[in-house]
C-alpha cells in the first residue's frame, strides 16, 4: 500500500486526473488515432514538398570539376577593420592566384601548389573556394598587396573619403561617409558611419 493511502486512508488524486479517484484516460483512443493519422499525413506532405524542391535544385546544379594541371583562383574573404570592428565586412569575396592543381582529393576537393607566402595555409580546398582562371581579371588581388590568415581572410583598409551624406532615421540623424577601400574600384565603395571612421581611421579626415 502506498504511504499516502496508509496515512490518509484514501487514494491520491493526481493533477492529471483531479476530478476522479482512480485511473482515467487522458484522451479517447479514437482521438489519439485520428491525431496520429493527421501527423502522418502532414509528414507525408512535407516530404513531398522537400522532394519536389530537391528535384528543382538538382536540375539546375552543375558539378564543378577541374583537371590536374589546371590553373584556378582561390577565393578569399575581406574583413573591414576586423581587429577593431569585430565584424565581417559587406564587401564581396575576391580571388587570388592563379594556382596550379596538383592533385584531386576525393570528389569535391583539390590540392593546390601554393607559393611560399601561403605556406601557413593548408593546400587542400573544397571546390566552392575555387574558380576557373578565366574569371574577370578585375577580381584578382595581387598576392604581394595583402596579408592572408589561415582562414583565407584579409583585412580591407580604407584609403579615401569620396562623399558625405546625412541619413535620417526615426529619432535621429546619422552622418555617413562614402569610403574607398584598398584593392577596390570606385563602384565598390561603401557607406560607413562617420563617427566610427573618425575614431578608427582619423588620417582619412586630415587635410
Amino acid at each position: 500500500m502506498p504511504p499516502y493511502e496508509m496515512l490518509y486512508g484514501r487514494k491520491c488524486r493526481t493533477p492529471v486526473c483531479w476530478g476522479e479517484v482512480g485511473q482515467r484516460e487522458l484522451a479517447h483512443k479514437n482521438v489519439v488515432k485520428t491525431t496520429n493519422e493527421r501527423i502522418d499525413q502532414i509528414r507525408a506532405h512535407l516530404k513531398a514538398a522537400q522532394d519536389r524542391q530537391k528535384s528543382y535544385a538538382y536540375k539546375r546544379r552543375r558539378p564543378i570539376e577541374f583537371q590536374v594541371g589546371d590553373f584556378v583562383l582561390l577565393k578569399v574573404s575581406p574583413w573591414k577593420g576586423v581587429i577593431r570592428f569585430r565584424k565581417r565586412g559587406k564587401l564581396s569575396p575576391r580571388f587570388i592566384g592563379p594556382f596550379k592543381i596538383i592533385a584531386r582529393v576525393g570528389e569535391v576537393a583539390y590540392r593546390l601548389e601554393l607559393p611560399e607566402e601561403l605556406s601557413g595555409i593548408h593546400n587542400t580546398f573544397h571546390v566552392s573556394y575555387l574558380r576557373k582562371c578565366l574569371a574577370d581579371e578585375s577580381a584578382y588581388i595581387p598576392l604581394e598587396d595583402i596579408e592572408i590568415d589561415d582562414r583565407l581572410n584579409y583585412v580591407e583598409r580604407p584609403v579615401a573619403i569620396l562623399d558625405r551624406k546625412v541619413k535620417q532615421l526615426r529619432n535621429k540623424s546619422l552622418s555617413q561617409v562614402k569610403v574607398q577601400w584598398k584593392n577596390r574600384t570606385g563602384s565598390e565603395a561603401t557607406w560607413e558611419s562617420e563617427n566610427e571612421m573618425r575614431k578608427y581611421y582619423p588620417f582619412l579626415f586630415e587635410v
